[in-house]
């Protein structure tokens, strides 16, 4: 039976944190032992601390990692990580949530096959579909998961193997430097559709500019300095899962082409923070409307 242990970075998630250990605990899983949850809050000036404290009288196999100072994500993994002596690591975001108690089980069972080195999950957004923000949110993913079924994008909810990898700071790109460092070790990934997180997407242009020029700076800079492809960046993929988001979205012309352009203009605006050298966004400004789940 492999061992699991489960991360979750956290700052300043005093809205979301109980609603995702909670949903973690419930999970139903078989030939696998959560042995233990690590939730690593970064400087958080909210009652995150406070509630993660209170919870693990609840749940003992919950600790509480505090890190004094914020130093971006993978600092954060890192530090658990450093505690870690499972054979499957879990990195769920404190802003989501497992949609049901049998989501965990489908990211952990591709394991069964030793060749697998990591499994990404299914995020879906809670956002009002109607609107034209909310649409863009719910296109974004839609494409993600329309592209990951023919080459896994790894990305919110993710599993991989124990191997011992670190991360390294001063780099946004959590997940897809952990993929990278497993297939280039010889391990394949594998995305995981039936294992859902419901996670909240931005509700203004401005708070889904924010997000997305930040997380394709991290992507292009994956591209620069590791000369590693991500599957969102592949022409032919792109105009795949456009196709197949149509169908399964439904025709809104007028949302589309909103949606495409604000992404396209959020990868300009990438592409030249990128070549003006200005550096990875390793600490990010919280995008407020996506803190409501």
């Amino acid at each position: 039976m492999q061992s699991v242990s489960v991360c979750i970075c956290a700052y300043n998630e005093a809205n979301n944190i109980e609603k995702a250990i909670r949903s973690l605990y419930v999970q139903q899983i078989e030939g696998f032992v959560l042995k233990k949850t690590y939730v690593v809050s970064s400087a958080s000036t909210d009652d995150t601390d406070k509630i993660v404290t209170e919870l693990i009288n609840e749940y003992p196999t919950l600790e509480l990692i505090v890190q004094e100072k914020r130093e971006g994500k993978n600092s954060a993994i890192n530090a658990a990580l450093s505690r870690v002596d499972t054979d499957i690591v879990v990195l769920f975001n404190a802003d989501n949530v497992f949609r049901d108690s049998k989501c965990l089980m489908p990211l952990l069972a591709p394991f069964d096959d030793p060749q697998t080195g990591i499994v990404g999950g299914h995020p879906i957004p809670t956002n009002d579909i109607s609107t034209f923000v909310g649409f863009a949110s719910h296109m974004i993913w839609e494409m993600h998961h329309n592209i990951s079924l023919k080459v896994p994008k790894i990305g919110e909810l993710i599993a991989f193997r124990n191997l011992g990898i670190s991360l390294t700071v001063g780099k946004q790109s959590d997940e897809d430097i952990m993929k990278m460092e497993l297939e280039r070790k010889g391990y394949h990934s594998v995305y995981a559709p039936d294992a859902v997180v419901l996670n909240r997407g931005p509700d203004t242009v401005k708070d889904f500019l924010k997000q997305r020029i930040r997380v394709n700076i991290g992507e292009q800079y994956m591209k620069k300095d590791y000369d590693f492809e991500i599957p969102t960046w592949d022409k032919k993929l792109i105009l795949h899962a456009t196709l197949d988001s149509m169908k399964t979205l439904g025709f809104h012309p007028f949302k589309f082409i909103f949606s495409i352009s604000l992404e396209l203009y959020s990868r300009v605006k990438a592409a030249r923070h990128v070549s003006n050298q200005k550096g990875d966004v390793v600490m990010w400004d919280i995008v407020e409307s996506t803190k409501k789940l």
